[in-house]
């Protein structure tokens, strides 16, 4: 009797289920011989590029991994503790343990921790899930004249006060010295005119950063104090400390260091995707926009790996940034490849149109990358830092 030869069948953890590692997830199962797990601490897909609209009831910002995750992907709901790369394990939270041929570390970003006086204690975050339900009920609690304060005039600030001014809440933004720093002129011009016929107060200038946070209030650095009776902070981002915690190389913020082909320094069965991804020292800017072909190139790496071929450097480029400016307008500032604005934007309601069909393609592009594994294509040509100082080399 004729034996039938084993199958070895290659486990692959995946870490994080935001955009990078669902669309990583799909991507590998353009193989059959691999048993992929993705490992998360909520058991629904998170929508982040629609938190803002969670905290007005605009959208409730989830989506039901059903829908998102292809056949035969196993979703355990759990946080990953330490990764130990000498015996391929990870540890959970749970307890329990999970084992790995490969693993891609895709654990996402959340908010920094605020550094003025009283911020961490009195200060909204929104980066997270769990922070936009916790301000949408503060919003719902407040009296309809209640001052609200927005820290931080960039792509979150704008979005989350331009809601709350849509449904009629008295809203202000402390911004620093620009507002909307990473589009250009023309761009911000649309958006401070829209800002402002929504009736959002806008400070901006040297001296328009917050000092100190209290229950009732806001006090700047020029000595002024606005009062506040919910202050949402929306500066900055961070990452989690597993890596680090691990033993595993990082950079400055705490993301995974690796090198162009998104594998790790310290190990080529880890490959890391999305905003906890340092490629060669040079992380690109934490977005969706780069979230997704991170995830695929990161789930080429480890095919590669599995097929004995060379891996690919990392190559994908920018086409623009997407800021929704209440539910009525929106402004889409066009880019060239390495992400800087060019002259060119869409405002008004064009822009609004856009950036929602972005926001429901992104879905569906994971989706379909969940019925068909590698029907996924991303825009690709920028010189990436490393790759020029390596043609020099």
């Amino acid at each position: 009797m004729t034996k039938t030869p084993t199958i070895h069948r290659t486990r692959i953890v995946v870490l994080g289920g935001g955009y990078a590692g669902v669309l990583a997830a799909n991507h590998l199962r353009q193989r059959d011989d691999v048993d992929i797990t993705l490992v998360n601490a909520r058991p629904s897909f998170v929508e982040r590029i629609r938190l803002h609209q969670l905290i007005t009831g605009s959208h409730d910002a989830v989506v039901d991994y059903r829908r998102l995750l292809g056949e035969g992907i196993r979703l355990v709901i759990d946080g990953a503790i330490r990764i130990d790369a000498t015996t391929r394990t990870v540890a959970l939270a749970s307890g329990s343990s999970l084992d790995y041929d490969y693993l891609i570390y895709a654990v996402g970003s959340t908010g920094s921790a605020p550094k003025a006086a009283g911020a961490a204690e009195f200060a909204y975050p929104i980066a997270d899930l769990e922070h936009a339900e916790v301000l949408r009920e503060a919003v719902a609690a407040a009296a309809p004249d209640a001052p609200i304060v927005v820290v931080g005039g960039g792509l979150t600030g704008i979005e989350t006060a331009s809601e709350l001014a849509e449904i009629g809440r008295a809203v202000t933004v402390v911004c620093g010295p620009i507002l909307g720093p990473s589009v250009g002129e023309g761009a911000r011009r649309s958006i401070a005119k829209r800002l402002a016929k929504l009736g959002v107060r806008v400070l901006v200038g040297p001296t328009a950063s917050v000092t100190t946070v209290t229950h009732e209030s806001v006090a700047l650095a020029d000595g002024r104090t606005l009062p506040s009776a919910i202050t949402m902070w929306t500066t900055g981002f961070g990452v989690p400390e597993l890596a680090a915690r691990s033993g595993l190389s990082t950079d400055g913020l705490g993301r995974l260091l690796t090198d162009e082909t998104l594998t790790s320094i310290d190990d080529d069965r880890i490959v890391a995707a999305g905003d906890a991804a340092s490629p060669s020292n040079q992380p690109l800017r934490m977005s969706c926009q780069a979230a997704l072909p991170l995830g695929a190139q990161a789930a080429n790496t480890v095919l590669s790996r599995i097929a004995g071929t060379e891996p690919a450097p990392l190559n994908q480029a920018f086409t623009g940034q997407c800021i929704s400016v209440g539910r009525g307008a929106g402004t889409i500032q066009i880019c060239h490849k390495d992400d800087t604005p060019r002259g060119l934007y869409l405002g008004g309601r064009t822009g609004a149109l856009v950036k929602e069909a972005v926001c429901k393609g992104t879905i569906s592009l994971l989706t379909r990358e969940a019925r068909k594994p590698g029907a996924y294509w991303w825009m690709k040509g920028s010189d990436r830092p490393a790759q020029r100082q390596s043609a020099r080399s």
